[in-house]
């Protein structure tokens, strides 16, 4: 996983729980090519689902260093 680039949250994923959380996500078979390229990370995804639900800010309020609400 590439370096975090952004303020780490007590929200964010731990390595464990990321671990246990990453397999059960759809993947993107080889040579499909069926829909756009990911242009965000999963788990950054995830971390801002659960900065959403622990703080209970509406979604125009999530911090600028998550990917953008109409992603999440």
């Amino acid at each position: 996983m590439h370096p975090r680039r952004r303020k780490r949250y007590s929200t964010d994923l731990t390595d464990a729980e990321w671990a246990l959380v990453e397999p059960l996500l759809p993947q993107r078979r080889p040579g499909e090519g069926r829909g756009a390229p990911r242009k965000h990370d999963r788990r950054e995804i995830l971390n801002a689902l659960c900065y959403q639900a622990r703080t209970g800010c509406i979604w125009a309020d999530l911090p600028g260093d998550f990917p953008p609400k109409s992603t999440v």
